[in-house]
């Protein structure tokens, strides 16, 4: 039996000076398509034992909208360890921090969205 793989692609559109304009990306298995203004992806080189990372975002990201981003990342990251390892009071605290975040970064923003 061959191994079975997906594709998933990002295309981003730079200006004249290299900087991000668009961000568009594709999930070829679920045939999500879409545009964006922010990416964060994150690699773990098991080799080198680190992260690789990729941070991207638009020049039309406001500065307002990367915070909502950033605290809906703290969120997501909290039930992916928590699902991850099984470490709920860890996951519980970081829900924490991105209520602290988010009443700090947020305030017209309950803490929970």
């Amino acid at each position: 039996m061959a191994d079975r793989s997906s594709r998933i692609t990002l295309d981003v559109h730079l200006d004249a000076n290299q900087v991000p304009e668009r961000i568009d990306w594709e999930a070829e298995d679920g045939g999500a398509k879409s545009t964006c203004k922010a990416a964060l992806l994150a690699l773990w080189d098991e080799q080198e034992q680190n992260t690789l990372r990729i941070d991207l975002w638009t020049k039309e990201m406001t500065t307002d909208e990367m915070k909502a981003f950033f605290h809906q990342n703290i969120l997501t990251l909290a039930d992916t360890f928590e699902r991850a390892t099984g470490e709920g009071k860890m996951a519980a605290q970081m829900r924490d921090f991105g209520a602290y975040f988010a009443e700090h970064m947020l305030p017209d923003r309950k803490a929970g969205q």
